[in-house]
């Protein structure tokens, strides 16, 4: 990384580490994650999408940390892969960064993201990572308080929305994606 780079990033001296993604021994920005993507294999897409999540997480900037995790998520991985086998899908991970960030930090509004990002998108495997969405909305909600981290009603009325349940995002993952990533999610929300 050039010198100009790593005086401007940098972690927090002392700021303890998300023990659901791997460690950061160095600033990691999210275009070398992207050359990752690019360059190399799914699994060492994953890896470096976790990877730079702890290192946003680390510089104290949890909304981009969080970001990286909807990338982890959205690859598609074979659910017996070294790479998940040492490092779960994220849903941990996120809880996580919601319960541990600090007041002064940017977080955005995870509820409001997800819900967005559930009903926007596009590409492959887009009906998995839909309801990847759905169980992250529901993970938000369920950690972050509900006056500081609203719904948007304006989308849930002009759209007529309708918001599934967990239990219907259970469902639809069960039938997408894993039984481990059921198992997972099963094991969080208990």
């Amino acid at each position: 990384m050039p010198e100009a780079l790593m005086t401007k990033y940098q972690h927090i001296a002392g700021r303890e580490s998300c023990p659901f993604l791997p460690k950061a021994p160095h600033v990691m920005r999210p275009s070398e994650a992207r050359i990752t993507r690019e360059t190399k294999s799914a699994e060492d897409y994953y890896i470096s999408a976790l990877t730079c999540a702890q290192s946003l997480w680390l510089e104290g900037k949890p909304a981009q940390s969080l970001l990286q995790l909807n990338h982890a998520l959205s690859i598609h991985l074979p659910y017996n892969t070294l790479a998940l086998t040492k490092w779960q899908l994220p849903y941990r991970a996120k809880i996580w960064l919601f319960k541990n960030h600090l007041e002064t930090e940017f977080l955005g509004n995870p509820v409001r993201h997800y819900q967005h990002l559930a009903t926007r998108v596009s590409g492959q495997n887009k009906e998995l990572r839909s309801w990847r969405a759905w169980a992250c909305f529901h993970l938000a909600e369920q950690q972050l308080p509900h006056n500081k981290f609203p719904r948007d009603e304006h989308q849930i009325k002009e759209e007529k929305l309708h918001i599934p349940s967990r239990e219907e995002v259970h469902l639809q993952i069960s039938v997408l994606g894993s039984n481990a990533e059921m198992m997972l999610l099963n094991e969080i929300y208990t």
